[in-house]
């Protein structure tokens, strides 16, 4: 089970242990030893969008990692969703900051449970509305790939992988689907 070691309290700064809280809570949470503040600790939200050049959406944008983890490695625009936002505005934001793209936000179309690192990550398709890229800090390069081009052994993450093959797969079928994901 993945757990972040929290510390301190958020609260006061007081040393925390793990427990069950005093609330009925099944549990073992971080508890401050002085305020009795509980923290929860919970999944981060990952989101991205898988952006489509063309009418028949051959082409697949990815940008090449100019950040740890996996620098020098392909990804789809992605990351962080941030607090106020939407996990739609996420994606959008998303691909903005790391490729420069423009884009038609489309339907929800990967989530994945990454349990073992508490994340879930959600792709939405997008189509790209023109083939000109701005990458920001975190990118070295936005291009554009068709599926035999894709530099299969040079992706970043599992949920990228997983994300391009069932994209692949549903373009091939003709019909695009919604796919759930566990990530073993």
């Amino acid at each position: 089970m993945f757990r972040s070691p929290i510390q301190h309290c958020r609260q006061c700064g007081a040393p925390v242990v793990y427990r069950l809280p005093d609330d009925g809570d099944t549990k073992p949470r971080a508890v401050c030893t002085a305020c009795a503040t509980v923290h929860y600790e919970n999944p981060l939200n990952v989101v991205g969008t898988v952006p489509v050049w063309g009418e028949d959406g051959a082409e697949v944008l990815l940008c090449l990692r100019n950040i740890e983890p996996r620098r020098g490695k392909w990804t789809l625009p992605a990351g962080f969703m941030e607090l106020g936002e939407t996990t739609a505005e996420g994606a959008q934001r998303e691909t903005i900051e790391e490729a420069g793209a423009s884009i038609e936000l489309g339907p929800l179309f990967t989530l994945m449970n990454v349990a073992r690192v508490g994340q879930v990550h959600m792709y939405y398709r997008a189509r790209l509305l023109n083939d000109h890229f701005d990458p920001g800090v975190e990118t070295i390069e936005a291009r554009l790939f068709t599926e035999d081009q894709i530099p299969w052994d040079e992706i970043a993450f599992r949920t990228v992988r997983e994300t391009l093959e069932r994209y692949f797969a549903d373009r091939r079928q003709g019909l695009f689907g919604f796919h759930s994901i566990d990530i073993a």
